[in-house]
């Protein structure tokens, strides 16, 4: 909703005036006008993440304990940032670049923190790479304005009634944020060895597959989107025609294939394979079961369509 011109402040035999409220109404105003504009939407989430990145590495840096529980308080005070923007600008999708952005700015500094530049971890960089910039690419392809918030948000929103901000802050930012700071770990263990054998190789292959199936996913769904003759119209193009969720299968592989290159030269360290584990969980138990109820309400023969496809797999379904 536009907010409409400032009315004069109203005379007040206290003495008082109406500052304090139009103070506030120009606040406002002047927040939708940076809301609706696309080119400052992304300039205050620039400016929202570079502030968090600062925050990040002053807490890191502030702290004396070892470097896997400052780095992950470091992660949790730049969230506490986002949350707080997020606040001021009224919408919870400021968080959604988190979750590719985090990894592209901890894997560098942690490399040049630690002194290891070696091969191996300059290649496993470049997968973790790949991977963020392609999913932060795709994120600003699809980033209308900050009046638009995902559905998902809304959604807990209107079930969480005065209990929303807490939602906000511990289910829609805090967890995904722990979660792929596990999924992290292993990359940030392995970075100090950076030992390459076939198993490793084996690994890097699996992060680059994985990219470039969420890659080409994506780019086919941008495609259809342009081209499809209503909201209801299903996809069953490319990736698409046997499975309803290639791109979650590509983000699935790619944190097994970072887990794989540190089980390649650190085996005893099978337990950080966790963050992989919790990320499929995740995708298995609640993103994509969500995700297939709202589809289900407006997607013309979903039903049929979720009979005749993989959930995760582009493969034909195999009949029994």
């Amino acid at each position: 909703m536009r907010v409409g011109p400032v009315n004069p402040a109203p005379f007040h035999p206290a003495g008082r005036t109406g500052t304090p409220s139009c103070c506030r109404q120009l606040f406002v105003g002047a927040n939708m006008k940076v809301k609706e504009n696309r080119t400052l939407g992304f300039a205050v989430i620039a400016a929202v993440y570079t502030a968090a990145a600062v925050l990040g590495v002053l807490v890191y840096r502030a702290l004396g304990v070892s470097w896997v529980p400052r780095l992950l308080l470091a992660d949790v005070a730049a969230t506490l940032l986002v949350f707080i923007a997020s606040l001021l600008l009224d919408n919870a999708s400021v968080y959604d670049p988190y979750w590719s952005v985090a990894p592209l700015v901890m894997l560098p500094l942690c490399i040049a923190n630690f002194g290891v530049w070696t091969p191996g971890s300059v290649a496993l960089l470049v997968c973790v790479g790949y991977w963020g910039v392609r999913l932060t690419a795709n994120w600003t392809c699809t980033f209308q304005d900050l009046t638009h918030q995902d559905w998902r948000y809304t959604m807990l929103l209107q079930k969480s009634g005065a209990w929303y901000p807490l939602v906000c802050l511990f289910g829609i930012m805090l967890f995904p944020t722990l979660v792929v700071f596990m999924c992290l770990l292993p990359a940030l263990f392995y970075i100090q060895i950076g030992a390459v054998n076939a198993l490793t190789l084996l690994g890097f292959a699996v992060c680059l597959l994985a990219a470039t199936l969420q890659l080409a996913a994506d780019l086919q769904m941008h495609r259809f989107r342009k081209s499809a003759s209503g909201h209801a119209e299903l996809i069953r193009t490319g990736l698409w025609t046997h499975a309803r969720h290639p791109n979650y299968l590509g983000e699935i592989l790619m944190w097994w294939g970072v887990a794989t290159v540190l089980l390649s030269v650190r085996p005893a360290l099978w337990y950080l394979c966790a963050g992989a584990a919790v990320n499929t969980l995740m995708f298995l138990f609640i993103s994509i079961p969500m995700a297939e109820k709202r589809l289900a309400g407006y997607k013309d023969g979903f039903a049929k369509y979720k009979k005749q496809t993989n959930m995760l797999l582009p493969f034909p379904l195999r009949r029994g």
